[in-house]
């Protein structure tokens, strides 16, 4: 078991400090994904401090996903979930080389198909016209995190049959092939795995994945890629940063009148 220490140089709040020593342990490791930590009494005793304390401290990464609770049991380690801040419009290996880790791609397949008439509509494609589909396995440190299903217009997608497809395909798109991406539609969703995605996530058929659909476009508005992503749910994470919008401020006139209306 890790040593737990006391830090004394710190000038933050004693349940943040304990907070920050214990995720240390966690993402380096010290502590093995479900390993159980000291109990309570044993974090007041090597800390010093109450039992309100270090309860704040394992609150706080409860909400981080870095521990779970077992009633009667005890906290244990969680799995720690790589996390990609959705700000931009970015690739896989893109959003997580910035973080320092490492991301590859294994291609499963690529072929001129007849779309299904989503991919159809999506693409926005007459009904006779074929894309080019390329499935890949996306991995994080060498684990597999997801599957990638992507759909490209034929315009754009037979250029890549001679391409490197281990990276991202945003910068290939945008640096090889001249495309200037410009926005995309992203919707998110909880789904079983199949057996076919289960099977190249390394999970059991069944296990909860995020089903992300992405919709990408050009400067011009043009659809040029659809995806769907199955994404493993106990390795990776997304958070949106979203803003309220501006509410409009009402005039002199129109607030007397509400005034009236009370």
């Amino acid at each position: 078991m890790p040593s737990l220490k006391k830090e004394n140089m710190s000038h933050q709040p004693l349940y943040l400090q304990i907070r920050d020593a214990l995720k240390k342990q966690i993402l380096n490791g010290e502590y093995a994904p479900y390993e159980r930590l000291p109990s309570e009494a044993k974090l007041m005793a090597a800390f010093e401090v109450s039992r309100i304390t270090v309860r704040q401290a394992l609150r706080d990464l409860h909400a981080e996903g870095l521990v779970f609770s077992s009633q009667g049991k005890g906290t244990f380690a969680s799995k720690p979930k790589a996390m990609q801040d959705v700000k931009h419009l970015e690739g896989f290996a893109e959003a997580m080389t910035a973080k320092g880790y490492e991301a590859s791609a294994r291609l499963i397949s690529i072929r001129e198909t007849r779309p299904s008439k989503d991919v159809e509509t999506q693409l926005e494609i007459g009904p006779k016209e074929d894309v080019v589909e390329v499935v890949r396995v996306r991995y994080l440190n060498r684990e597999p995190v997801s599957v990638d299903t992507s759909w490209f217009p034929m315009a754009v997608g037979k250029k890549l049959f001679s391409r490197n497809l281990a990276g991202d395909i945003f910068p290939l798109l945008e640096n090889l092939l001249q495309v200037r991406l410009g926005r995309a539609d992203v919707s998110l969703e909880a789904r079983p795995a199949d057996a076919d995605i289960a099977k190249l996530l390394e999970m059991e058929p069944g296990s909860p994945i995020m089903w992300v659909q992405r919709l990408t476009r050009d400067a011009n508005d043009r659809p040029i890629d659809y995806e769907y992503l199955a994404v493993r749910g106990d390795s990776y994470k997304y958070r949106f940063q979203i803003q309220r919008a501006t509410m409009p401020q009402q005039t002199d006139a129109q607030a007397h009148k509400q005034e009236d209306e009370q």
